[in-house]
C-alpha cells in the first residue's frame, strides 16, 4: 500500500496551508479594495477619456498642467507606449463632448502636439448606469447557474464549494486591480466571467473524479475521503497544468504585444487562469474533503483507517528513500 501512495503528490497533506495562503490572500485583497479603492473605466461612472499618442519628451507634469490650463479639474494622467511610441492616458469626469474636444485641443496645442496625436472618447453618465447593472445581472445569472449545474450533476456541497472557489478567485483578481489601480473596464468585465468558466471547469474536473472515486474506491486501497480526494487530483492535475499552459501562452501575448483594449483583457485573465488553476486543488477540493469527512459514513473511515491514512498520503517522499 504504502508504494502505491508514494507515487502521489499530497496535496490533502498541505491543505490547511493551502488554505491559510488563500485567506491571507483574500484578506489582503479586500484591504486593498477597502484602503485603495477600484478605479472603475468611464464606460461605468461616464465621462472622457483621452489617449495621447507620440507624444516625444513630453513629460507627465507638463500633460497635467496643459490639461489643468485648458479646463480639466483633476485628470487622472498615466503613462503608455504603444508601438514603441510614449503616450498618455487621460481620463476625467467631464461628460460633455464639445467641452472634452475644446480641453483636449488646447492642451495638445499648449505642448506642440497636432489633432493626429489624440482621441477623444466620452462617455455619459446614464450609458455607465447601464452598462453596472447589466456587468451586475450577468454577474448574477452566471452564478446562479452555476449553482443549478453543480447540484444537479453532482450535491449541493458541491456547488457551494465551486462557488467559494469562484468568489476566491474572483475576489483575489478584483484586490490586484485595487492594489494596482488598473482600471476595471468592461473588458476586464467580460474576462472575468470567462474566469468563472475556467475555475469551474478545472474544479468540476476534479470533483467528478472524486464522485467516481468515491463510490469505486472506498473499499480498496483509498479507503478514506482525504485518501480519494488526493488520488482523484493526482489522475487529473497533469490534464489540469496543460490545458493552463495552453491557455496562458496566448493571454500573456497578449498581455505584451496587444494595445491597451487587449491588455485590460489578458491582465485579468493572467490572474485569473492561474488562481483558478490554483483554488481548484488548493481551496475548493481540501473544503470539499474537510466537509465531507463530517458525514458520519466517512467521519467513521476517517477514525477507522485515518493514522495510516496520514502516513501513506503524508509521508510518500519518505517511502521513495527506503
Amino acid at each position: 500500500m504504502r508504494s502505491h501512495f508514494s507515487r502521489e503528490i499530497p496535496f490533502m497533506r498541505h491543505r490547511r496551508t493551502f488554505l491559510t495562503l488563500s485567506c491571507a490572500l483574500v484578506v489582503i485583497a479586500v484591504i486593498g479594495i477597502v484602503v485603495r479603492g477600484l478605479v472603475f473605466g468611464i464606460e461605468f461612472r461616464g465621462g472622457t477619456e483621452i489617449d495621447f499618442r507620440d507624444t516625444g519628451d513630453v513629460a507627465l507634469g507638463r500633460m497635467r498642467d496643459a490639461l489643468v490650463a485648458a479646463g480639466e479639474v483633476d485628470p487622472t494622467v498615466q503613462t503608455t507606449v504603444t508601438e514603441g511610441s510614449q503616450g498618455f492616458l487621460v481620463r476625467s469626469d467631464t461628460t460633455d463632448p464639445n467641452t472634452a474636444n475644446a480641453h483636449a485641443e488646447a492642451a495638445a496645442a499648449a505642448l506642440g502636439l497636432t489633432s493626429e496625436n489624440y482621441t477623444v472618447t466620452t462617455i455619459g453618465p446614464d450609458w455607465g448606469a447601464d452598462v453596472t447593472r447589466s456587468s451586475a445581472f450577468a454577474f448574477g445569472v452566471a452564478l446562479l447557474l452555476i449553482v443549478a449545474y453543480v447540484s444537479l450533476r453532482y450535491e449541493w456541497k458541491m456547488s457551494l464549494v465551486a462557488v467559494l472557489a469562484l468568489l476566491h478567485d474572483l475576489l483575489i483578481t478584483v484586490g490586484v486591480y485595487a492594489w494596482t489601480q488598473t482600471a476595471i473596464t468592461p473588458n476586464v468585465v467580460a474576462a472575468l466571467l470567462t474566469i468563472m468558466g475556467y475555475s469551474l471547469y478545472d474544479t468540476v474536473v476534479e470533483f467528478n473524479r472524486i464522485n467516481e472515486n468515491s463510490r469505486e474506491l472506498r473499499d480498496g486501497v483509498h479507503r478514506t475521503y482525504y485518501q480519494i480526494a488526493n488520488f482523484s487530483i493526482n489522475e487529473v492535475f497533469v490534464r489540469t497544468i496543460n490545458t493552463t499552459l495552453t491557455s496562458v501562452v496566448p493571454v500573456v501575448a497578449m498581455l505584451l504585444l496587444g494595445g491597451s483594449t487587449l491588455r485590460d483583457f489578458a491582465f485579468a485573465m493572467l490572474v485569473g487562469e492561474l488562481l483558478g488553476t490554483y483554488s481548484s486543488f488548493a481551496v475548493a477540493s481540501p473544503l470539499l474533503a474537510i466537509w465531507k469527512t463530517r458525514e458520519t459514513d466517512w467521519a467513521r473511515r476517517e477514525a477507522k483507517y485515518g493514522d495510516a491514512a496520514r502516513r501513506d498520503v503524508e509521508e510518500p517522499a519518505q517511502e521513495g528513500t527506503r
